[in-house]
């Protein structure tokens, strides 16, 4: 049997590349390809250095063209390994998701303020609202959102998109959800440099089948590091939510939270402060505020950085225990807390509308290294 050179690039196209969310032929890996009757000839670079990385790189074009083309085909594949003349950290390129709308990250400068917890409460908000709504958990050093939604058990399972194998993103509460905790065991800690984190976050960004969306929520590491950098260089985010206690120590790092933000180079609208634990109230009492952390500090905030103030969320028991038995709070029905959470969204969603009215889109960042500093830009 006559090869065709066409039916043999084409096959190829079924390849994606590894960490890059792009096939063989259109991320420019295929450099040559060579047909003599029933003989193929495949010439790929790859960035990965990895012995398992070229051994794989290869069965799968022996796969793919026994497959598609034609089985007894005689083949041939060179692998060759074009590295960075320099390490760089960060290279994620950034290109949106098809089919989702609005990406929204809720992020806070301090640990232990419950961002996850209004992550999870807003994303079943939205659902309830009738959005579609996805969440992806990029905090891979300490991912929660499996247990906030009674999935801790579950494995997001492959699914054939277009010829292309992708992550099927695990659903709960009409949320779908990606996090590295499905990857790992409960016991297991993620001890990884940043670099390895962000190849980790890229997958579950590209290589995930998430349809069509409305929102896509980001929960995101405290602080502001690494992960921060890459995800805004992976995604044009829309915009970013900060939540804070009303403590000073908290206020602080909030503040450099939104400073992160509205760097120049960077430019993601700030949507709003969230003030969470605002108060407590007991539940035999459930008509009293008590402001352990302070009051209105969050509210305050906001104002001296004339940015909206999106909500507060009291400090109840029932909030805490609905997160740890994964059936987020909203879900209850007539309460305070499915009230206090409503408001919340509602506000997040009309300003996702005004900013989309008022502003164009966010353009991802790109990082490159210079001189031995990062520099961010557009």
């Amino acid at each position: 049997m006559k090869l065709n050179k066409q039916d043999i690039l084409k096959a190829l196209e079924l390849i994606t590349v590894p960490g890059e969310g792009k096939n063989m032929i259109d991320s420019g890996a295929v450099t040559n390809v060579q047909v003599f009757g029933d003989e193929v000839e495949v010439d790929i670079t790859i960035k990965n250095p990895s012995l398992q990385a070229k051994k794989k790189t290869e069965v799968e074009i022996l796969k793919v063209i026994h497959r598609e083309v034609y089985e007894k085909a005689k083949i041939k594949v060179n692998v060759k390994v074009q590295a960075p003349a320099q390490p760089k950290a960060n290279l994620i390129k950034g290109e949106p998701i098809p089919g989702i709308q609005n990406i929204v990250a809720v992020a806070s400068g301090k640990g232990g303020v419950g961002k996850s917890t209004v992550t999870a409460n807003l994303a079943v908000t939205l659902a309830k609202m009738g959005f579609k709504v996805g969440v992806l958990d990029t905090d891979i050093y300490g991912p929660s959102m499996p247990i906030m939604f009674d999935v801790a058990s579950e494995k997001p399972l492959a699914v054939n998109i277009d010829g292309k194998s992708k992550m099927n993103p695990v659903e709960s509460y009409g949320v779908k959800i990606l996090s590295i905790g499905f990857f790992t065991q409960p016991n297991q800690a993620v001890i990884w440099r940043g670099p390895m984190a962000a190849k980790a976050l890229n997958q579950m960004i590209f290589d995930a089948h998430w349809g069509e969306l409305d929102f896509l929520l980001l929960d995101l590491p405290p602080g502001t590091g690494d992960i921060h950098l890459s995800i805004m260089q992976s995604l044009p985010v829309t915009g970013a939510v900060v939540v804070s206690t009303p403590q000073e120590v908290a206020l602080a790092d909030a503040r450099k939270g939104v400073a992160m933000f509205n760097q120049e180079a960077i430019q993601v609208p700030v949507l709003g402060i969230v003030e969470n634990m605002a108060y407590f109230t007991p539940a035999e009492l459930p008509d009293n505020k008590y402001y352990i952390f302070g009051q209105n500090g969050a509210k305050h905030l906001a104002e001296d950085l004339r940015i909206p103030f999106l909500g507060e969320i009291p400090l109840v028991q029932s909030i805490r225990e609905a997160g740890d038995v994964g059936r987020p709070a909203a879900m209850q029905t007539a309460t305070p807390t499915e009230l206090a959470f409503e408001a919340l969204t509602k506000n997040v969603v009309q300003e996702v509308v005004n900013r989309n009215t008022d502003l164009p889109p966010t353009e991802a960042i790109k990082i490159t290294t210079m001189a031995g500093c990062s520099a961010v830009k557009k």
